[in-house]
């Protein structure tokens, strides 16, 4: 019995030893040199690996304007573990992970409700990914992307957003600042480029759902849900400010649901593409505008669910003023009384293809079907989603 333990011991000696090469890699005096260098390549390797690198390929489905946004596409990935709200943020935190200076895509190790204390300031190369986990941002303060470039918001639900007071706010990690009051936008887009909010489901916000102004431009709203509220969307909010004309905004594969009252969206300046949405409701108006937005409407769905309101379209001036802008509709299907009102060359999108062939329309009698996941997606860990 005991040769037999001796002859495994000699086994297993002779196994090991056999080894010990491959573990030194061939050096004969593996010295404090050669051991910095194996900590140094082990850490190339900690910075190179992506524990999810599938969750990058959402930066390649852009569309629209907002197509070249890749958020924090090559960056680390950044697992928020905390939903504690402070203004001096720790590590874990959301409002951390959007004010580093590197690219970062950040996801949710658990579901959250998020109630943020003041605005959540935003830094470019930034996706904020919210599958895998039921996130909400609620109760609180709003988003706030202000002079950035870069941002991926996805997958998440925003509601019942509030005005608060302001104060000092941190909105980098090396700098704070003093904030007015805000206004409680769900997603307040200024003065910023090359975004896209996609998949979000939003509803019940103070002011706007989404305000983009202050000349943003290379936008993209799109498969996003949105539902009981009154001033949806803004797009340009000073008729004094023509900076605004750089604007160029995409909303597709969006549903405009129950309860909604008007601005889905309301534009001034620039040029915006309405495409495949589905507008089961509004109470006011659908689409509306002043100074002269060029609007090109394509393969929408318009259903007029109120007996009082049944034109999707809305200037704020004289006809003789606006029958010269460019509201065009292509490919619309009306229902339930519903209308547009045109405007403007009904040939611009075949004269200025460069503008509308980021998104070719469908057929508008399919867009029930684009439209049926919109808004936040029911993702599950270690599923494709």
């Amino acid at each position: 019995m005991e040769g037999t333990k001796l002859n495994w011991l000699l086994i297993s000696f002779l196994a090991f030893a056999s080894i010990l090469p491959l573990l030194r890699a061939d050096i004969a005096e593996y010295d404090e040199v050669w051991r910095r260098r194996a900590a140094e390549a082990y850490n190339r390797t900690l910075q190179a690996y992506h524990p999810d690198p599938l969750r990058f390929r959402l930066a390649d489905c852009g569309m629209g304007f907002g197509s070249k946004a890749t958020g924090g596409k090559g960056g680390r990935i950044y697992m928020v573990t905390d939903d504690d709200d402070v203004l001096d943020p720790k590590p874990g935190t959301l409002r951390h992970a959007v004010i580093q200076e590197e690219p970062l895509w950040i996801t949710f190790r658990r579901n959250m409700v998020i109630k943020l204390k003041q605005e959540l300031m935003m830094t470019s190369d930034k996706t904020i990914d919210g599958r895998g986990a039921i996130v909400q941002i609620a109760y609180g303060a709003g988003i706030t992307i202000q002079f950035v470039k870069n941002v991926i918001i996805h997958n998440l639900k925003i509601h019942h957003i509030v005005e608060k007071d302001g104060g000092i706010i941190r909105d980098s990690a090396t700098h704070t600042g003093l904030r007015t009051k805000s206004d409680g936008d769900g997603i307040s887009i200024f003065g910023s480029q090359d975004i896209w909010i996609d998949h979000v489901s939003m509803t019940r916000c103070a002011d706007g759902l989404i305000d983009v102004i202050q000349g943003s431009t290379g936008i993209t709203i799109s498969n996003s849900h949105f539902t009981d509220h009154d001033h949806a969307m803004l797009f340009g909010g000073n008729d004094k400010y023509p900076g605004d004309e750089k604007m160029q905004i995409t909303v597709a594969f969006n549903h405009f649901g129950k309860r909604m009252v008007q601005r889905m969206p309301r534009c001034r300046y620039g040029f915006f593409h309405v495409v495949n949405n589905d507008y089961t409701h509004w109470k006011m108006y659908a689409i509306g505008g002043s100074s002269h937005p060029t609007i090109i409407s394509q393969g929408n769905r318009y259903i007029a669910d109120h007996p009082y309101a049944k034109q999707v379209t809305k200037r704020e001036c004289a006809e003789s003023e606006w029958k010269h802008w460019t509201w065009v509709t292509d490919g619309d299907l009306f229902l339930r009384g519903a209308y547009f009102v045109p405007s403007g060359d009904q040939d611009w999108p075949s004269k200025h293809p460069e503008k509308t062939d980021k998104i070719k329309p469908a057929s508008a009698t399919l867009v029930s079907q684009m439209t049926k996941f919109a808004g936040r997606l029911g993702c599950k860990l270690k599923y494709a989603c």
